[in-house]
């Protein structure tokens, strides 16, 4: 499958080296609507979150002190970059790298919480992210060892054999797990418990955007 029936035209690349980046409509629409987002988060102040009372007909409320928002502000914003990045790169190893690089700022952008339930879910959930990272790096290894290149141009040209299938099906169950999704997705679930929305939302816009990017990567690597 080519560029044209996924994203639409190739619209022109930028070559760094070996690292060569392309447009297509499809590349430009997500890297635009993330660097969006990443802005709109960028001058946006957290929420106040209001916890009702067991017995009691007051409530509490939950607010994020300066120092930490500053820290998931700071954090949020370099997820949303390196989603951005992982929208437009055309070479499979940067993918990895962007990938890896969003689960430990998702974990970040909570570490700050004093919540007991929160702490422990972000542990586990960086736990998978960490046990998934040797498949994701691995299955990009598998990919080059067994192509040669690690260009996503010209890895589209090429037929796929038994090996490149086999690592870039290593590469989704890393990806999987680095984002957070299903089966993963319960480790990550209670995180979004904690206050300082829109911070959260850059955690789970940055995951469905790059499970739709890497559904566009295997399919011009595999098909």
């Amino acid at each position: 499958m080519d560029f044209s029936t996924l994203g639409g035209n190739l619209l022109g690349t930028v070559p760094f080296g070996d690292i060569v980046l392309y447009f297509t409509p499809l590349n430009l629409f997500l890297f635009a609507v993330m660097l969006g987002f990443t802005l709109l988060i960028a001058v946006s102040k957290p929420e106040t979150q209001v916890e009702a009372t067991f017995m009691k007909l007051g409530n509490t409320d939950v607010k994020v002190g300066p120092k930490e928002f500053k820290q998931r502000r700071f954090l949020s914003v370099i997820c949303g970059i390196a989603s951005a990045g992982a929208m437009i790169t055309g070479d499979l190893f940067n993918f990895t790298l962007f990938i890896a690089l969003i689960g430990i700022v998702n974990i970040g952008i909570v570490s700050a919480v004093r919540q007991v339930s929160v702490l422990n879910s972000a542990f586990n959930y960086g736990l998978i992210a960490m046990m998934c990272s040797l498949p994701l790096f691995g299955g990009a290894a598998i990919v080059l060892a067994s192509s040669g290149t690690l260009s996503l141009l010209v890895l589209n040209q090429m037929h796929a054999t038994p090996m490149m299938i086999f690592g870039a099906l290593l590469m989704l169950l890393g990806i999987l797990g680095e984002c957070g999704v299903a089966p993963f997705f319960a480790s990550k679930a209670e995180m979004f418990r904690t206050p300082g929305s829109p911070f959260l939302v850059i955690i789970h816009l940055s995951s469905l955007f790059v499970i739709i990017r890497a559904v566009e990567i295997l399919l011009l690597v595999l098909w």
